[in-house]
């Protein structure tokens, strides 16, 4: 029973549910409740923000660069929540959304045929969320393929935008888009002064000008204009490291045919960038002259780069551009030696490392570790710089878990897992603990996550979920009570209003992290797919509960928790049809508790000998389907092999009679 990703039709090997589900357990009940809530909120939203158009309603100014990122994310999660199971319209609804917003930002002159005319990666990633969002859930929409073939086609050597030189191994401008290279800065920024207050928290653009030291020098109006034209001049030329997000442009069109040209420029800019950190003793620089020479504008110094080490956020942005490039590189190529673009960065700043509390330290960014630690902000924990000058490592705040998460979700390899742990070992609060936050990124749950597939967290389900839920009443009550006009917003008034979650989900579900915000792609660990209906997602009131993981298995709870009606479900591993299942083993008297698996567990896992209530059954392929009679649940133990295929997009199969 023999079958690749390739096999689109040929129907999966099957199994039936037989364990009645008896009283439903409670994370399954509420799961189904916040597929239902959100299906109410995201309506809501659209009707409160978005005009008949599908844009969003605003009369505010226009910055001259920044802002069309915060258009998009609006709707970023949307497709992904369709994905996993959301209302059958909420696709159409997302498509809807984008073509309004890409038209709104057109006529405001940020889009140029439906691509932004030049901004930093940092945020046109974000911008991107909701694109690459649209493609995964609706490979088969032939528009959005095309798009996402001329997309990538702005990078490519041969592209008239001459975004990309070939000789030099450089995106020409730290700005970058359908415009080609957009030199300079935001306009705002050519006199960087006080005023700017914003971004006092990130001190210095540039630290080696003379008379200009502190923060205070810019009130200065000659300080001020010296330093928006040094800016100009040196931050506003060259390649920046963060211009690795945009491999996810290429993987994204590689995805949908497999066009080597895709793969090959994204791979070779990968490599060029890890050149370079070769060159500068194993260091990521965060900026390229345009000659291909680490730290040609700024003096030899590897650092000093756009949106890179010194400002504003070091590792927040050069570690998520690096983080993402490495797991592209893992989609191109079926191989796990890419990662190591993404560890260099983490391991850098891990050998720096002091322990504080974060109510004791200064740090750029501290209001969102007071509400990812809450009362724990007060602990000593373990602190890692973000950022590098002159002066050595600064900015010291606790590791931003998504990123080594990410690492292990897309290779699984064991100094992955063993970063993991060093992580928890050295962590000053408790990882099992479940708070009530939320996020621009919609991220933060990790630890707890973690806890709970190494099988010391039992109750993350259900918090998790209540979470979820309390965060999606909270919004829906501050649309209710939303009195502002269209002409009173700010352009990230929509983030703090968008109801839709899909952290706790992708968590349960699928066994995933949520998507690293600044424009990674979202390869699934598992996905799921309608087999009656034949489109991707859980099925109506089926509940399904990722409780454990290894680097050659999955294993899934699935629940039918309504009273009638069979439901077929097809379980593919990977999103990208990338893992083989081997073997399906079925828990037939009861669904197993979450045991261990948790990356770095010291509790070695050994498969028990197929005994009585289990039945252990040959597949051969990515997709297995389950019959699930209303009351009956079954445990699934997925034996794998990683990477078996190349990853693609794949299609929903036809509607199974």
């Amino acid at each position: 029973m023999s079958h690749g990703p390739g096999d689109a039709e040929a129907a999966p090997p099957r199994v039936t549910a037989s364990v009645p589900v008896g009283v439903p357990p409670l994370w399954a009940v509420l799961q189904r409740r916040l597929f239902d809530a959100l299906d109410e909120a995201w309506r809501a939203f659209a009707g409160r923000y978005c005009a008949p158009d599908g844009s969003l309603r605003y009369e505010g100014p226009s910055a001259s660069r920044d802002g069309a990122d915060d258009f998009y994310e609006a709707f970023f999660n949307w497709p992904t929540l369709y994905q996993l199971g959301g209302a059958d319209d909420l696709l159409d609804a997302a498509k809807h959304h984008w073509l309004g917003v890409t038209a709104q930002l057109t006529e405001r002159g940020y889009v140029v045929d439906e691509f932004e005319r030049g901004y930093d990666w940092f945020h046109l990633g974000e911008s991107m969320l909701l694109f690459y969002g649209i493609c995964a859930a609706d490979p088969g929409d032939e528009h959005f393929e095309a798009r996402a073939h001329r997309f990538a086609e702005l990078y490519l050597p041969s592209s008239p935008t001459g975004n990309y030189d070939p000789e030099a191994a450089v995106i020409r401008a730290p700005h970058n888009g359908a415009g080609g290279p957009r030199y300079g800065i935001n306009e705002e920024w050519a006199s960087y002064g006080t005023g700017l207050a914003s971004m006092r928290p990130y001190g210095l653009p540039l630290r080696d000008l003379p008379g200009i030291s502190s923060w205070a020098d810019l009130a200065d109006p000659a300080n001020a204009a010296r330093m928006g034209a040094a800016m100009r001049e040196r931050i506003g030329r060259g390649d920046a490291v963060v211009n690795l997000a945009a491999t996810s442009l290429a993987t994204n069109a590689w995805l949908y045919g497999h066009d080597d040209r895709y793969r090959d420029w994204a791979l070779g800019y990968v490599a060029a960038w890890r050149r370079r950190a070769e060159e500068c003793g194993g260091v990521l620089p965060d900026n390229v002259g345009p000659s291909g020479r680490v730290g040609e504008l700024h003096g030899g110094r590897w650092y000093g780069g756009n949106y890179g080490w010194t400002w504003p956020h070091g590792l927040y942005s050069v570690g998520n551009a690096a983080v993402i490039a490495a797991v592209n590189s893992v989609l191109l190529t079926g191989r796990t030696d890419g990662l190591d673009i993404g560890r260099g960065p983490l391991d850098l700043v891990a050998r720096q490392a002091v322990t504080g509390a974060v109510t004791d330290t200064e740090m750029s960014i501290s209001d969102r570790w007071h509400a990812e630690l809450g009362e724990d902000a007060a602990r000593p924990t373990l602190l890692v710089p973000n950022r590098y000058a002159d002066g050595g490592w600064f900015d010291y705040q606790p590791p931003q878990l998504a990123l080594p998460v990410w690492l292990w979700h897309a290779g699984a390899a064991a100094e992955d897992a063993e970063r993991i742990e060093r992580l928890r070992a050295a962590g000053g609060y408790d990882w099992r603990t479940v708070r009530g936050f939320r996020n621009k990124e919609e991220a933060g749950h990790e630890a707890p996550w973690l806890a709970y597939l190494r099988g010391e967290n039992p109750d993350y389900p259900t918090a998790v979920l209540g979470v979820a839920l309390a965060q999606v009443e909270r919004r829906m009550a501050l649309i209710a009570a939303d009195t502002t006009t269209p002409g009173s917003l700010d352009i990230h008034h929509w983030q703090r209003h968008n109801p839709v979650l899909t952290e706790a989900l992708l968590h349960l579900t699928t066994g995933t992290p949520q998507v690293l915000y600044n424009g990674g792609l979202l390869p699934l660990r598992l996905a799921y797919e309608d087999a009656r209906r034949g489109r991707p997602g859980l099925p109506a009131d089926i509940a399904a509960l990722v409780d454990d993981i290894g680097p050659d298995r999955t294993c899934v709870q699935l629940v039918h928790t309504g009273l009638t009606g069979t439901r077929r479900v097809v379980v593919r591993a990977g999103s990208f049809g990338e893992h083989r299942i081997e073997t399906v083993r079925l828990d037939t008297l009861r669904a197993g508790a979450a045991g261990p698996g948790y990356p770095g567990d010291p509790r070695a896992y050994t498969a028990p000998e197929t005994a009585a209530g289990t039945r252990e059954l040959p597949v051969g392929g990515p997709r297995l389907e389950v019959e699930l009679p209303p009351g009956r649940r079954v445990r699934l133990e997925l034996r794998l092999t990683p990477r078996a295929y190349p990853a693609a997009h794949h299609r929903p199969a036809r509607p199974a009679p």
